[in-house]
């Protein structure tokens, strides 16, 4: 198409994690100053989004969504079941136990061990706890005579100081196998965020120091996971379950040569890294995975709950296959001939690149990604984060004239609320705030068109609330509880266009309007590009057609 006939270029800007909350004093969205964003609320026409459950394609609605989820439908322009909906069926279905990956590892643990690694919580978002005690049901049936279990804790996904709800039956259950003549107890325990669940390499020490804790059993030893979680609470009351320091339960015991071990989370940013370090040779250089002594890694049977990336097919060994997600906005704006551009700092690229091209690593054609690195320290002691080098990134291209869709990931609502620190976050929201105003006038400026969502909710509701009273919870010395979470609130949708061409194609206001899988085909259709046969309706109309 000539340059003349293009549509005008536009922005999708995720602010990731700012949902529409309560506005109450939990809320950071409402509680920070944000002129620019109440200046686009008035002025401009806005409407809610789902942005959990079945409207992402969880098991229900009673499950939160998450960046993967969240950012998979809109790329996709469609609803899939994504990871936890396809290994509850695949679970229950009994199709997880049926191809070769099972066999290879139950083969594998009926002459060593069977180790089980991952996130021991209910959050759904990178696992279900339920899918490991069906791992445990069914390697008990199938023969498995030793079984360990490596256990990180959650406080992110869920309240802050949880784990004992779930490592406290998990090793009663343990213990108990003994009856049946089964070895079975927790090997290694500590936060999600001390060991082992990195993602987009933004730090290989933490994958590093996992290795060290789970194969070759390096850390302080305490009898029990329980007894090491009170002693790590004691010594640390700072600290919520994702940073509970690293311990080894019982007598070290390395993974062996010839055991076999399962990773059962289920989403993929997180899993990557240590997939890698179980499953590539000789050539993988990110850490040593030798031994103390100097020992080589083990050769052991390793298979995911899911392939964590399809493209470079990691891990090759897993129990649940992903969605097949066929088509993607990326693709088709490429196939249109239309140039795009992606951009976040790197807790957050992966979302607005691999997940939102429907879990493709390769750079699909005529698209550019341009990753800024982020900073290496707690996101409340920083919570400007990187948003104002992305930002920039995006105002320039914006004047360089060279892109016809680009779009942009703001990672502090998200991150900063991940952490509990309700005025980090409040300030976090007042930084996106100024970036906001920034590429609202580079937009006015370039002609371009503003589209402002969030791919879920998060910092709107940084306190646990009593779901009886809607008061919020407090702890032993009276204060609110603080949250760490997702949340179920829907996400905002903002349609900003100084070309007066477009229009909401529902009616505007504070009430639900559609779900962000919707935002797939809106993208397409700013672009100038049919959305394909089988996607939601976009959420735009032009002005002219009568709604």
């Amino acid at each position: 198409m000539p340059a003349a006939d293009r549509p005008a270029p536009h922005v999708l800007c995720v602010l990731d994690g700012v949902g529409w909350g309560p506005r109450d004093a939990g809320d950071a969205v409402h509680l920070a100053r944000t002129p620019t964003l109440d200046a686009l609320l008035a002025a401009h026409p806005w409407c809610l989004l789902q942005a959990h459950g079945r409207a992402v394609g969880m098991p229900s609605d009673a499950d939160m969504g998450n960046s993967e989820v969240g950012h998979n439908a809109m790329g996709a322009g469609r609803v899939f079941d994504q990871g936890a909906a396809l290994v509850d069926d695949a679970l229950r279905s009994g199709r997880a136990w049926e191809g070769p990956a099972w066999a290879e590892v139950i083969a594998a643990a009926r002459g060593g061990a069977l180790h089980l690694l991952g996130l021991v919580s209910d959050g759904n978002v990178h696992s279900h706890v339920r899918h490991l005690h069906a791992l445990i049901d069914r390697a008990v049936a199938d023969g498995v005579r030793r079984i360990r279990v490596h256990a990180l804790t959650d406080g992110r996904d869920v309240a802050p100081h949880s784990a004992l709800t779930w490592i406290a039956p998990l090793e009663d259950r343990l213990r108990a196998l003994a009856a049946d003549g089964v070895d079975a107890r927790i090997a290694t325990v500590a936060g999600r965020m001390r060991c082992t669940m990195d993602r987009y390499e933004a730090d290989w020490d933490m994958v590093a120091r996992g290795w060290a804790l789970h194969v070759w059993g390096q850390g302080p030893v305490w009898p029990s996971a329980v007894e090491a979680i009170h002693a790590s609470r004691s010594a640390h009351p700072e600290l919520d379950d994702q940073w509970l320091p690293a311990a080894v339960i019982g007598a070290p015991e390395p993974i062996a040569a010839g055991d076999a071990v399962v990773l059962f989370n289920f989403r993929g940013d997180r899993a990557i890294e240590i997939s890698r370090a179980f499953t590539e040779g000789a050539g993988f250089g990110a850490f040593s995975r030798r031994g103390p002594a100097g020992e080589p890694p083990p050769a052991v049977t390793f298979a995911g709950m899911m392939q964590y990336d399809g493209d470079l097919l990691c891990p090759p060994r897993y129990l649940v296959s992903p969605p097949v997600i066929d088509d993607t906005v990326a693709l088709a704006l490429g196939r249109a001939g239309r140039r795009s551009l992606a951009v976040s700092e790197t807790q957050k690229f992966g979302h607005v690149t691999y997940f939102f091209n429907g879990n493709r690593s390769e750079v699909p054609p005529g698209e550019d990604q341009l990753k800024v690195p982020s900073l290496n320290v707690p996101f409340n002691e920083a919570p400007a984060m990187r948003a104002a080098e992305v930002t920039d990134a995006v105002i320039a291209a914006l004047e360089a004239g060279r892109y016809d869709a680009l779009r942009l990931n703001l990672a502090n609502g998200d991150m900063v609320g991940h952490t509990g620190d309700l005025e980090a976050a409040i300030a976090a929201v007042e930084v996106l705030d100024a970036c906001l105003a920034r590429l609202v006038a580079a937009c006015a400026a370039a002609g371009a068109v503003l589209l402002v969502t969030a791919d879920h909710g998060n910092c709107e509701q940084m306190l646990q609330i009593d779901k009886k009273t809607g008061q919020p919870l407090r702890g032993p010395t009276g204060a609110p509880l603080a949250s760490t979470s997702h949340t179920l609130n829907p996400v905002p949708f903002i349609l900003v266009d100084p070309t007066g061409r477009w229009a909401l194609a529902a009616p505007a206001g504070p009430a639900v309007c559609g779900g962000i899988a919707q935002i797939g085909a809106t993208v397409l259709t700013l672009a100038g590009v049919q959305p394909p046969a089988g996607w939601l309706p976009p959420l735009v109309r032009p002005r002219t057609e009568n709604p």
